[in-house]
């Protein structure tokens, strides 16, 4: 079993930047990727990141490209994501996830194939 602890939600401007995190307990090494889904009021998860912890490679959802950035440190088991320049639209809950398969781009965007999810925590982006 895995637990994932999230941390570093919390309310920001629009243009401000928040860095939220996720530790995970368990053999981290043994999934191949952990990143972060969110969900807005009203609306479905969806895919915002992730990074795999064997070779480090990076995917990004269009609308967080050139702004989010995700990172990892296998010996902590934990990961970040650092979130600049936020706008309204970033506001949702953050999930952090981990996945056992491999994935390549849009093919990491399904919300069925990640076996492990954090309690969420809440960002909220004011204009």
């Amino acid at each position: 079993q895995e637990l994932l602890v999230e941390s570093g939600g919390g309310s920001v401007q629009a243009g401000g930047s928040l860095t939220l995190s996720c530790v995970s307990s368990g053999r981290a090494t043994v999934t191949y990727a952990v990143g972060w889904f969110r969900q807005a009021p009203g609306k479905e998860r969806e895919f915002v990141s992730i990074v795999s912890w064997r070779d480090g490679k990076k995917y990004y959802r269009d609308s967080v490209k050139g702004r989010f950035t995700i990172s990892r440190d296998n010996g902590k088991s934990t990961a970040w994501l650092t979130m600049n320049n936020l706008k309204p639209e970033d506001t949702a809950v953050y999930y952090c996830i981990t996945r056992r398969q491999y994935c390549s781009g849009s093919g990491c965007y399904a919300t069925s194939e990640y076996e492990y999810w954090g309690q969420g925590t809440q960002v909220t982006v004011s204009s």
